[in-house]
C-alpha cells in the first residue's frame, strides 16, 4: 500500500471517528444482566431512557419509535474461536411470547418508526419520507461479530419491536466453537 493510500485512510478513519463519537461499553460481566457457560460470558442491558442510551445514539431515542435496542456483549474466555453469525436473538416477554430480533439494516422500515415500507424489488423510491431511525447509530452500533477468538470480547446492539416489560428475558442460540461445529449452550438472560 502506497503511503497516499495509508494517508487517505487514515484521514477517513479519523472523519469517522470525527461524525461518531466512540461509544465504550463495560465488559460482559459488568451488565447488569450476564450469565456464564463455559468460559463464555455473555452481557445484555436494554437501552430504553437515560444517560446510556445518550452516549449510544445521541439524539435519537429508538424506544419512542417502538424499538427497544438491547446492549450485548460477550467475552469469550475459552480456549476457542466462537463462530456467531449462526446466533439467533429473541425477546422473550413473561408469558412466552417470542419476538425477534430485528436485523439493524430494517430498523428503519419498522411500522413503529414511522418509515417507509421497503420499495418492492425493481422499483425506484420517489420522495420518500425518511424514518427517523435511518441513522448511522443504528446500523453502525448493531452486533456484526461473526467470530470471537480465545480471549476476546464484542458487544453491539439487537434491535426488538417490543417494550420493556417485567420478567422478560434475552434467550441466545446458534453459537458454536469454530474448529469442532459443537453448539455452545443456549444463553437465557434474565433482564430483571
Amino acid at each position: 500500500m502506497s503511503i497516499a493510500a495509508v494517508v487517505s485512510f487514515q484521514a477517513a478513519s479519523f472523519q469517522a471517528e470525527k461524525d461518531h463519537p466512540a461509544f465504550h461499553p463495560p465488559p460482559a460481566a459488568e451488565l447488569p444482566h450476564h450469565l456464564t457457560n463455559g468460559q463464555v460470558t455473555i452481557g445484555a442491558d436494554p437501552y430504553n431512557s437515560g444517560e446510556k442510551l445518550k452516549a449510544a445514539f445521541g439524539k435519537l431515542n429508538p424506544y419512542q419509535y417502538g424499538i427497544l435496542p438491547v446492549l450485548i456483549a460477550v467475552q469469550n474466555a475459552s480456549g476457542q474461536s466462537i463462530k456467531m453469525d449462526g446466533m439467533k436473538a429473541e425477546y422473550v416477554g413473561p408469558n412466552g411470547d417470542r419476538i425477534e430480533a430485528t436485523p439493524a439494516k430494517d430498523v428503519r422500515y419498522t411500522k413503529g418508526a414511522g418509515g417507509p415500507p421497503p420499495p418492492p424489488i425493481g422499483v425506484i423510491p420517489r420522495h420518500l419520507k425518511k424514518s427517523p431511525l435511518d441513522v448511522w447509530e443504528i446500523e453502525g452500533r448493531a452486533f456484526a461479530a461473526e467470530m470471537i477468538p480465545p480471549g476476546n470480547s464484542a458487544f453491539g446492539f439487537l434491535y426488538f419491536q417490543t417494550g420493556i416489560q417485567k420478567g422478560a428475558t434475552i434467550y441466545l442460540s446458534g453459537m458454536t466453537e469454530a474448529a469442532s461445529g459443537k453448539e455452545l449452550l443456549f444463553f437465557e438472560i434474565p433482564l430483571q
